[in-house]
């Protein structure tokens, strides 16, 4: 290459440079930790016929894995804690959680509806419906 090809590409780089500089991708925005939901998931009732007095009727959905999904389609699948408790980050938006695998049949296991706020923690608090009466 000759000096004047090479001033010639010199001064084309220099030219497209900023152009490209420019073009630079914007990253994906990570969930803030402090934005999203928490909560805790029971069923009830856990037995047949009349609740009784200092009887619990319902128990803690504990180690059970969840699907939250938008209108797009699913975005995360997360897992209960012995105690049924959870605590997720999501970007703000509207959400669908439901029990991951389940069929359906007697009972409710979502979904449930939750809308997100920036900058919050939205507290829950879900009842699977067992059906039994």
């Amino acid at each position: 290459m000759d000096q004047k090809q090479s001033l010639r590409v010199v001064l084309a780089l220099s030219v497209m440079l900023p152009f490209f500089s420019s073009m630079r991708a914007d990253p994906t925005p990570a969930p803030d930790a402090a934005t999203g939901i928490e909560g805790v998931v029971t069923m009830s009732p856990i037995g047949p016929g009349p609740t009784r007095q200092d009887v619990p009727d319902f128990k803690p959905v504990s180690k059970t894995d969840f699907v939250v999904q938008t209108e797009k389609g699913i975005v995360m699948t997360f897992t209960t804690d012995d105690e049924g408790k959870f605590r997720i980050s999501r970007p703000a938006g509207h959400y669908s959680v439901l029990m991951k695998g389940k069929r359906i049949g007697v009972g409710r296991t979502g979904p449930f509806e939750v809308d997100v706020a920036a900058g919050k923690m939205t507290k829950v608090k879900w009842d699977i419906d067992t059906g039994l009466r």
